[in-house]
């Protein structure tokens, strides 16, 4: 099994799917396409395209990672921690508070995927479970 033949399937998968996921659905969807492959070989081509920024690593309180092809349009989540809703934000909506965190800083941001976690308005409205 060679592998840019793993990563061209992962980057394939990723861009029909266009959605986050674990690197153990992205290997069930390549191991039916590439029944060879196993699953360390594709945790290491996964590991390996992040490094080289053509995907990102989440954590996204899902107990488990999730990989997500990069795109030259950043965006960044807003997670429930109650109901998981998850709402996506354009990078336009982040640009001004990563402008001032650089003025205030001197950092240059490399942020290209920003997960926050909060509770959303509809759980706020919910009673607390007793």
């Amino acid at each position: 099994m060679r592998a840019s033949s793993v990563v061209q399937a992962i980057l394939e998968v990723l861009e029909e799917e266009d959605t986050h996921l674990t690197s153990r659905e992205i290997y069930g969807r390549i191991h039916a396409r590439l029944p060879a492959v196993n699953p360390s070989t594709v945790y290491r081509a996964l590991e390996r395209l992040s490094q080289e920024g053509v995907v990102s690593i989440s954590d996204m309180g899902l107990g488990a990672m999730v990989y997500e092809l990069l795109s030259a349009k950043n965006h960044h989540h807003l997670i429930c921690q109650q109901c998981h809703h998850v709402l996506t934000l354009e990078g336009g909506e982040t640009n001004e508070l990563f402008s001032k965190l650089e003025a205030s800083t001197g950092y240059r941001l490399m942020t290209n995927h920003l997960v926050l976690f909060g509770i959303c308005p509809h759980c706020q409205e919910e009673p607390p479970e007793v």
